[in-house]
């Protein structure tokens, strides 16, 4: 039940396969990680190709697919831009509120070795600055993406270093953190 934290569900990692990406298209959708996210999800022709040409067939992005008792929940990403590391994610609401995104970021940093990190996660959607932060993200300023003020923040900390907080706290993360590439 959302809101309700439950530490027994179990949380891992895979690669991303094709038909994850159904599921994918239906969690950027959603109205409320719209809304949180500020980001406007694309039509299913564009999204699956930019998934299959600039996600999947880049040798530079990481991405890793969120299972939760086998369960496809969500995906993490992290990719170049110019200079700089991006990560980015999305968990399908059924998983907000459990700790699925605290235990799914801290799993996903571990393997991602690239530092500085940085993410822009929308201003006002504290869940995720909440869980960015949890993990050593640092505020470094703000960016414009159109109309809106995103944060920037970033992780300095390397692989390994970067932990939440204790086990058995539950993150509330409202897990979205979009942006576009």
């Amino acid at each position: 039940m959302a809101g309700s934290p439950v530490m027994d569900d179990v949380v891992r990692l895979r690669d991303v396969v094709e038909a994850d990406l159904e599921a994918f298209l239906e969690q950027e959708h959603d109205p409320e990680t719209v809304r949180r996210s500020r980001f406007a999800p694309r039509e299913r022709a564009r999204f699956i190709r930019h998934w299959e040409t600039q996600i999947l067939d880049d040798p530079t992005v990481f991405v890793q697919a969120v299972l939760v008792d086998d369960v496809l929940a969500g995906h993490l990403v992290a990719w170049w831009e110019e200079e700089r590391r991006f990560i980015g994610y999305v968990f399908g609401r059924a998983f907000w509120g459990r700790g699925i995104g605290t235990r799914a970021m801290g799993l996903f940093l571990d393997k991602e070795q690239t530092r500085p990190l940085h993410a822009d996660p929308h201003h006002a959607n504290t869940a995720s600055v909440r869980l960015l932060e949890r993990h050593g993200f640092e505020r470094s300023g703000t960016v414009r993406h159109g109309e809106d003020e995103h944060l920037l923040l970033v992780l300095h900390q390397p692989p390994g270093a970067a932990r939440s907080r204790a086990p058995g706290q539950a993150s509330m993360s409202g897990g979205v953190q979009l942006r576009r590439r």
